[in-house]
């Protein structure tokens, strides 16, 4: 697995409390979590950053700034991630815990005024994203497609998703495995067997290409490039045999919700 830097060669070493730079931060967590053999992966806008050393440049020109990190591990890992975490100097909302019965835990960087939240087997929000099993597609962060769907899934697409969207499509290329491309094969599949899936991822990547236009510091030739990775994403899906079940949801199509509503959790 190819491991990122956009500090240097080597990862910054341990220290007690949080590191001001949540770049920086992310790569001391997951040396700690690599060290105790905790299967923990980044998601969110610090995994895109890593994830994306050649367009990263485009999160400033789009005004993106990263205030939070967020992370996915398995449930076995539940009590040594909370146990690292408090360790590395974090204090956890134990509310937090107990409200989503131990699938969710977050945890406060008091003196960088930052949090960090950590999703356990799975993305439950407006969709579920399932990561059992595939946190060892990549590292640091999740593969490319589970960082995809974690921004397409959100039903109410904020400026940040479309951000994080736009700067992962121009950087890797669209292919059919998790080797530094975003799989569309994967992608095809899920959306083919969910039809509320389906129509969200649908209709937030017509978002994302929608918005585009808003940003004119972004050369035309990498919206040009975004637009046509988009494109070749929605034809995949478009063209995957569906499942009996989607063809049984979409005969009821938007008369009736196809997704969750999910409240921000207060913090």
């Amino acid at each position: 697995m190819k491991a990122y830097s956009i500090i240097g060669d080597t990862l910054p070493g341990l220290s007690e409390a949080p590191r001001p730079d949540i770049v920086e931060e992310a790569y001391r967590i997951m040396e700690l979590a690599d060290e105790k053999k905790i299967a923990l992966r980044l998601l969110g806008g610090v995994a895109v950053k890593i994830h994306c050393p050649t367009y990263k440049h485009l999160f400033k020109v789009m005004g993106r700034v990263i205030p939070d990190i967020d992370m996915v591990t398995y449930r076995k890992y539940h009590k040594d991630t909370q146990k690292m975490f408090t360790e590395m100097g974090y204090e956890e909302d134990r509310m937090i815990r107990m409200i989503f019965h131990g699938k969710r835990m977050i945890f406060y960087d008091n003196p960088n005024k930052r949090h960090l939240d950590i999703f356990i087997d799975k993305l439950k929000m407006c969709h579920e994203i399932d990561f059992q099993g595939r946190l060892e597609l990549d590292y640091p962060t999740v593969s490319l497609i589970d960082i995809l769907l974690s921004k397409m899934q959100i039903v109410k697409l904020n400026e940040r998703d479309v951000i994080d969207t736009v700067v992962l499509l121009r950087e890797h290329e669209i292919g059919k495995n998790d080797k530094e491309t975003v799989n569309s094969e994967y992608l095809a599949k899920l959306c083919a067997n969910d039809w509320g899936l389906w129509r969200t991822v649908t209709m937030n990547l017509q978002k994302v290409k929608d918005m585009l236009p808003k940003y004119p510091a972004v050369p035309d030739t990498d919206k040009s490039v975004v637009v046509a990775k988009i494109d070749d994403l929605l034809e995949g899906v478009e063209k995957e045999p569906k499942s009996t079940k989607w063809r049984l949801r979409a005969m009821i199509g938007e008369k009736k919700q196809w997704y969750e509503d999910v409240e921000e959790v207060i913090r």
